[in-house]
């Protein structure tokens, strides 16, 4: 699969699961709790690890090391919040993908560390504003309730930029 594909199919793939996550939310989880949000990280990003392993033919080593950045990242949204409120989740998903392409690079082996640092800077800036842009479904929620395929279609464009960053132009 080329470097574009890949971008595409793990965004959309990710959107899937984010979008099932706002049902989730919408539908059994009457107050917001810490715990249900680093679960929701956690689980959220294991996928996105194990995606990128299997990419590398590593995918246990994807899944278990994307668990771990999903929860760091909903840690520091939850240690950040207090302080900056919704702002913190912008700071969060930037530093998570700067997280992943660091783990990308240590699943294929032998890369150097400008290449893995320009790639995280352009994947955490152009998903951070791909982000902010679609904030408005969770900041300001539609009164009759999630709009699901636009949940999917926002979360396909906040995603599409940092797997772009990290897949196209990069050997498997």
């Amino acid at each position: 699969m080329t470097g574009p594909v890949a971008a595409l199919v793990g965004s959309l793939l990710l959107a899937g699961l984010s979008t099932l996550g706002d049902f989730l939310w919408a539908h059994f989880v009457s107050r917001h709790r810490a715990v249900l949000g680093l679960a929701h990280g956690t689980l959220l990003l294991l996928a996105a690890g194990l995606y990128l392993g299997a990419l590398r033919s590593r995918a246990a080593a994807g899944a278990l090391a994307g668990a771990l950045v999903g929860l760091l990242a909903a840690a520091s949204f939850y240690a950040l919040a207090p302080f900056f409120g919704y702002a913190a989740m912008f700071v969060s998903w930037m530093a998570l993908w700067i997280g992943f392409t660091i783990l990308d690079a240590r699943l294929r082996g032998g890369v150097r560390m400008r290449e893995t640092l320009a790639r995280g800077v352009a994947a955490a800036i152009t998903s951070g504003l791909a982000f902010y842009a679609i904030s408005g479904i969770w900041t300001r929620p539609e009164p009759a309730g999630p709009n699901y395929p636009y949940h999917f279609l926002c979360w396909t464009v906040a995603f599409l930029p940092a797997f772009a960053a990290l897949l196209v132009g990069v050997a498997p």
